[in-house]
């Protein structure tokens, strides 16, 4: 039986690239020959949009298949799994209506365990060689559960002038869950979108060099073909898999198994 490994891609500043990194990681190690599940937990859906057009989007959105659904107690985590198109890949979808969660959550016992514990029984059957999360960027209750439900947690930073704003809140906000999670552990930082000709892609790379995490070595650069993927939704390693950000996507996935293992 395999172990699955539960890893979440978090960060509190939106636009750093977390749900486009996780489903091309996700693709990545499928097309490797691992199984993913990936969890959309950001009522945004991009990573629902990642896999699947708007209609289809919108009805797992709306239905019983979603993991608000699951939150609320309504629907089985398994039931809510739907495949995608892409190799190895399973997906449980977000849902407009996850702008209610936190005030789903407040009053449940144990609310920090919510996912995790709708997680459990998927988790010990070892479907999975991964499960890949999304969150929002907040630092809610809900991220909680998320986080809660993870082995390890990746920062996506975008490579701005602003990439960093608030990383310093991340890291403070992860060591507080450690109370609750003792052994959720940082795998590492990824850098998105990245343009080595500018002045702050190096500034990035130093400032992040003096933290105590793990940088990791792959990073992804700026492509245009990312965002042709998006419009026809669908990971870049399925649109164009030749393309430069699709290598580099594979790259990391492949960096992220080793350091997994």
């Amino acid at each position: 039986m395999k172990k699955t490994t539960v890893l979440s891609f978090a960060n509190n500043k939106g636009g750093s690239g977390k749900s486009t990194t996780c489903a091309n990681v996700a693709c990545a190690l499928g097309i490797s020959g691992k199984k993913i599940l990936v969890i959309d937990g950001d009522m945004q859906l991009n990573l629902s949009l990642s896999f699947f057009d708007e209609d289809k989007v919108f009805e797992l959105a709306s239905g019983d298949r979603n993991i608000y659904r699951v939150i609320k107690g309504q629907t089985a985590f398994g039931d809510c799994i739907t495949k995608t198109g892409c190799k190895n890949v399973d997906i449980v979808c977000s849902s407009t209506l996850m702008s209610g969660v936190e005030f789903e959550l407040f009053p449940r016992m144990q609310r920090e365990f919510v996912l995790r514990k709708a997680m459990a029984d998927v988790v010990a059957q070892g479907i999975y060689d991964y499960i890949l999360i999304d969150a929002p960027p907040t630092l809610g209750t809900w991220v909680i559960n998320i986080l809660a439900a993870s082995d390890k947690v990746i920062i996506p930073v975008e490579a701005s002038p602003w990439g960093l704003f608030g990383l310093a809140n991340m890291f403070e906000f992860i060591d507080s869950i450690r109370e609750v999670a003792p052994d959720l552990e940082i795998l590492g930082i990824t850098v998105t979108k990245v343009s080595e000709r500018k002045n702050y892609f190096k500034q990035t790379m130093a400032t992040l060099s003096e933290t105590d995490a793990y940088v990791f070595k792959n990073y992804v650069r700026v492509d245009v073909n990312v965002e042709k993927a998006q419009d026809e939704s669908m990971p870049v390693i399925v649109f164009n898999p030749k393309c430069r950000s699709a290598g580099e996507f594979k790259l990391l996935a492949e960096e992220i198994h080793k350091k997994c293992r």
